[in-house]
């Protein structure tokens, strides 16, 4: 196991036998000390994809990896190019050039500073350039080099790569959300950057799995997979990355944030996917 404290964990690479790489990149809670918003605790906590990487642990048990960040993604958005930020949002002046895209022109790309579910403020007052790289240097950067150090390793060793990028979401779409406020969600959506980020076998393979055990299933729609997906998906070179939503409604109360009913019996069903993943992988070499 590795853990840069308040930063990341990694379970499994020392155990690693199968060219899987699992990362949850939103369900982290440690919130630093000098995060500091004016946001209700309980609307902050929305932004949360928690017990994300509980419920896919069991990816340890058949011999792939699990990386996670502690901290929340709301300080610091892992899942964002490192200048997707609104240079009308920041006090001051950043040493590089920022392309900020609808993320955070609506307040959510690398430093949030709108809060789900309404898009009320995150803070008092603009967030300064130095406060913006101190959290661009020492969490977002150190998760996504280490995501990319265990995609590299993984496909060094094995020749391919087969990377699940694991979130959750509202049941329900809000004002913040991509489609009209109070879209019902399916229970899954898979992202794949409409075919661009993985072999079509690897979405087709998780969507006939889940659908075979009665759960509905979207296919890029709303959520096409972000920067992690991007940024490490090379289906032609055998790098393969595919984002998976989960319908927070499943597995927990969204208000109080605790594992409902549905919590074991998801986690078992994740489980089982994990095994199917495995024998996909080997049956890819």
């Amino acid at each position: 196991m590795t853990i840069i404290p308040g930063v990341l964990e990694v379970v499994g690479a020392d155990s690693q036998h199968v060219p899987l790489v699992f990362d949850s990149p939103h369900s982290g809670t440690d919130y630093p000390a000098d995060f500091r918003p004016i946001a209700d605790g309980a609307a902050l906590r929305m932004a949360e994809d928690t017990h994300v990487h509980t419920l896919f642990a069991g990816v340890v048990d058949v011999g792939g990896v699990m990386l996670h960040a502690l901290f929340p993604r709301s300080y610091a958005d892992t899942n964002r190019a490192v200048n997707d930020l609104d240079p009308a949002q920041i006090e001051g002046t950043l040493a590089m050039a920022l392309r900020p895209t609808v993320k955070s022109r609506n307040g959510i790309g690398l430093c949030w500073t709108r809060v789900p579910p309404d898009g009320a403020p995150m803070y008092d007052r603009p967030l300064t350039a130095a406060e913006v790289q101190h959290r661009i240097d020492t969490y977002h950067q150190p998760y996504q080099r280490k995501l990319r150090a265990l995609l590299d390793a993984t496909h060094s060793r094995w020749g391919q790569v087969w990377h699940v990028n694991c979130h959750s979401m509202p049941h329900h779409a809000s004002a913040m959300s991509p489609e009209p406020m109070g879209t019902t969600r399916a229970d899954f959506v898979l992202g794949d950057r409409d075919g661009t980020a993985c072999a079509p076998a690897l979405t087709q393979t998780i969507r006939d799995f889940l659908v075979a055990r009665g759960v509905s299933v979207g296919i890029n729609d709303p959520y096409k997979g972000m920067e992690l997906v991007r940024a490490n998906g090379n289906p032609a070179a055998n790098r393969h990355s595919i984002q998976i939503e989960i319908n927070r409604s499943l597995y927990m109360n969204e208000a109080t944030r605790q594992p409902n009913d549905g919590f074991s019996s998801l986690q078992v069903m994740l489980n089982d996917l994990s095994v199917h993943l495995a024998e996909f992988a080997a049956d890819q070499s």
